[in-house]
């Protein structure tokens, strides 16, 4: 059989195939996910969320949240980055992330100052871990500087390692690194961007 002739068997057989139906597909996917949920195999599942600072990727582990992403991490890097760090097992499983989902609707539309979905600490570890889990002492509307949060964290000279431990922050909004800023009071980098973080200092100072 010529190239051609098989070119255009091919083509006969995937055009007498149906379109995709994406309604279907979606629902496959969830009955999927529910399964592997059902038996204890869904380690991490994730979902993506649209917001006023770009989409958002969001994963959890049974235990709670464990990533929150920006797009401009690159939303397919960090799945590779937690199916080395966490587990490969992960899933697209919007169910287990809708509460987070709720919340940071409920945050960017003004009507939320903290979080209370369960959390996974898990990619955070020592001094880091310390100071992202002080992130949450830092009031809604208010800003601190990294000296500041080294001090509160026992380690006054360890500025530096701050601005580290914000710039992996595993969980940003969730535990705001964005309140975070320089002793001279300009914001500093951010992980979302620049502009994502005066946006949300922005949201935060004139709710």
């Amino acid at each position: 059989m010529s190239a051609d002739s098989t070119a255009d068997s091919t083509a006969e057989v995937f055009g007498s195939l149906p379109e995709q139906d994406d309604v279907a597909l979606s629902r496959l996917r969830e009955r999927l996910a529910g399964r592997a949920d059902a038996d204890g195999v869904l380690d991490v599942a994730y979902r993506t969320l649209d917001s006023p600072v770009g989409s958002l990727l969001l994963a959890a582990t049974p235990h709670g949240l464990v990533k929150v992403a920006f797009e401009i991490e690159g939303h397919d890097a960090v799945l590779d980055k937690l199916a080395t760090a966490v587990s490969p097992r992960v899933l697209r499983a919007p169910g287990r992330l809708d509460d987070t989902a709720r919340e940071l609707d409920e945050y960017f539309a003004g009507r939320r100052e903290s979080f209370d979905v369960p959390l996974d600490l898990q990619l955070a570890r020592g001094f880091r871990r310390t100071v992202i889990e002080h992130l949450r002492d830092i009031g809604y509307g208010h800003t601190a500087s990294y000296a500041t949060v080294a001090a509160a964290c026992g380690s006054p000279r360890a500025v530096r390692a701050v601005g580290s431990a914000c710039a992996t922050n595993p969980l940003p909004l969730v535990l705001p690194c964005h309140r975070v800023v320089r002793s001279d009071g300009t914001l500093g980098r951010y992980g979302g961007g620049d502009e994502a973080k005066r946006w949300l200092i922005d949201l935060e100072t004139t709710a």
